[in-house]
């Protein structure tokens, strides 16, 4: 079909209802923990853990109550961003037929893009409130940081133009999955940074990286069609896989003390694995 102007139309890709696959279709909770993919939920885990590590090792003590906030706020933000991410792709043409990966709640009309974005909007207010009692806690660098991870949660797959549809995914993860994540996780427990916790957390957020240049490198056909430009669509096949290799391999690098390494290894045990 042509519009006027002569372009081709592209096609919605929000399946109807009625059309959709009910035999597969879950219902309830099961939906809904479906449309979080708990199985990408480790990418939040793995640094709040890795923060907290480095800071016992440092300061010989660990408070549980805001490594626990921590870990609730990281991880409600990363199901909303999820979410967001989930109907965005579906009304811009993004969950094309051929992408592979775990169903997408909003395209298989499991749920309409309405109520997928009431449930972001509920996690990131879960957030919100656990985020007041980590910025009482550590005042305003946790207010600072909270925001802007709220706000690029939401401009991930939102917005006139969505992070995950330019080359800079890649530097959005490691910038709040791996250095704000163990940063402000390490903040929260000594009031302070140091250089070594922000070379964590590059470590940290390169190996996420690596998990999302993986899913790009596997989708590029269907991200193309659908007008993305991600990283792995401008470099090409060989430099996507290097880089993937790069982002797995090197972050051992940054880990300056035999401390700092057992810390890694706790923290990176519950990473997927960027193959998978």
């Amino acid at each position: 079909m042509k519009l006027e102007s002569g372009q081709p139309e592209k096609p919605s890709l929000v399946i109807p209802g009625p059309d959709a696959s009910r035999a597969d279709q879950p219902d309830g909770w099961r939906l809904w923990w479906l449309a979080i993919r708990p199985k990408t939920l480790t990418i939040s885990v793995a640094p709040v853990l890795a923060g907290g590590a480095l800071a016992f090792a440092d300061a010989g003590q660990l408070d549980p109550r805001p490594l626990a906030a921590a870990l609730l706020g990281a991880l409600a933000i990363q199901a909303g961003t999820n979410l967001y991410n989930d109907v965005g792709d579906a009304l811009r043409g993004g969950d094309q037929p051929l992408r592979q990966g775990p169903p997408r709640v909003t395209a298989l009309g499991w749920a309409t893009p309405e109520r997928v974005k009431r449930a972001a909007l509920v996690c990131f207010a879960l957030a919100a409130l656990v985020g007041l009692y980590l910025a009482w806690l550590g005042g305003w660098p946790v207010v600072a940081l909270g925001l802007a991870s709220l706000l690029a949660g939401w401009a991930y797959s939102s917005g006139p133009r969505p992070i995950a549809y330019t080359p800079s995914g890649e530097l959005f993860v490691i910038a709040f999955f791996g250095i704000g994540a163990v940063g402000g996780t390490y903040y929260l427990q000594t009031l302070s940074l140091t250089g070594q916790s922000i070379m964590v957390g590059a470590a940290m957020g390169a190996v996420a990286a690596a998990v999302l240049l993986a899913n790009n490198y596997r989708d590029m056909e269907p991200d193309r069609l659908a007008g993305r430009r991600t990283l792995a669509i401008r470099v090409g096949i060989e430099a996507s896989r290097r880089s993937t290799a790069c982002c797995c391999c090197r972050p051992s690098r940054f880990w300056p003390r035999p401390w700092g390494r057992r810390a890694a290894g706790c923290a990176w045990g519950p990473c997927p694995s960027p193959c998978g």
